[in-house]
């Protein structure tokens, strides 16, 4: 995919926010994987825990945004590369201040929401002490342990909010063939996520975390905008 609109943001090739957050997510990939080979997780300690478990702590609202999941590298790979393509053009349009604030703050309304969906999908084990899993049988709280989220995407989906509400009518090419406004490919894109999330298709990627994301960002633009603090 490429923008036809604004030229200028492509001259380099990433302004310092988006630049440096590239940097600290994937030095923090190979770190949790020599970790991991060391018998220490990461993700355990700093991903986002359901918050009834006993391994939740608040903090993890900000750091699960910049680890990912170690069993593969195309999680971090393009959570990264949407990062570049679509936070450089808002960096450049806000500053690196704003961005880094804006990219923050979605990232925890992403999680916000992922920790309501959990809230939703367990409200029918309350009272339980035990639970059936594939893998045997586990009591409650180990397995509120085991539920985990880590990863960019939510705040990666709250940028692409943001790129397309100021940049409404650039031309994203989907594969470099199919042209498409900025406009309508979020749009596009948030019903993918909807239907993704109601339906449970790959139940392992985080969908509502993602409308969260895009949702805490509407928000933040609309009350910036109001206050003049942006365009």
């Amino acid at each position: 995919m490429y923008y036809s609109q604004p030229p200028s943001a492509w001259t380099r090739w990433a302004p310092p926010a988006t630049r440096n957050l590239i940097v600290i997510n994937l030095l923090l990939w190979l770190a949790s994987l020599v970790f991991l080979r060391r018998g220490l997780d990461l993700g355990e300690l700093f991903g986002l825990h359901y918050f009834d478990a006993e391994l939740f702590r608040p903090y993890q609202l900000i750091t699960y945004q910049f680890l990912h999941s170690t069993t593969s590298f195309e999680h971090v790979f393009f959570n990264m590369f949407a990062l570049w393509m679509f936070g450089a053009p808002v960096e450049y349009q806000w500053g690196w201040k704003r961005f880094l604030l804006f990219y923050l703050l979605c990232g925890v309304t992403a999680g916000l929401t992922q920790e309501l969906s959990w809230w939703w999908d367990l409200r029918d084990i309350t009272g339980y002490a035990y639970i059936n899993l594939p893998t045997g049988i586990v009591g409650v709280p180990e397995f509120l342990n085991l539920l985990t989220t880590v990863g960019a995407s939510g705040a990666v989906f709250g940028i692409l909010l943001a790129c397309g509400m100021l940049y409404p009518n650039s031309v994203v090419r989907i594969y470099f063939i199919l042209p498409l406004k900025m406009k309508y490919f979020v749009i596009l894109y948030g019903l993918f996520e909807l239907f993704a999330g109601i339906s449970n298709t790959w139940g392992s990627v985080a969908h509502f975390a993602h409308l969260g994301g895009m949702l805490g960002g509407i928000i933040l633009i609309l009350l910036w905008r109001k206050k003049g603090i942006i365009r």
